[in-house]
């Protein structure tokens, strides 16, 4: 057996005891952490930043420093 699948043999041991009522919740947690540590495509993070730049969601340049103590 694989590392990953002793891995995913542990994680749906974990679910299968988890109460039912908790499941949706369990889920939105699975998907914001999927969320937060897969990479956006290239073509997608050009899309939201060229968005954010047409729609004056931005910093000037000289203030994209200010707060960083870097010596």
């Amino acid at each position: 057996m694989t590392p990953t699948n002793v891995v995913l043999d542990a994680v749906m041991q974990e679910i299968e005891q988890m109460p039912p009522e908790y499941l949706p919740n369990l889920l939105q947690i699975v998907r914001l952490f999927r969320e937060s540590v897969t990479l956006k495509s290239a073509e997608e993070s050009f899309r939201q930043g060229w968005h954010e730049a047409m729609t004056g969601q931005t910093i000037p340049l000289t203030e994209l420093w200010d707060g960083i103590d870097a010596e």
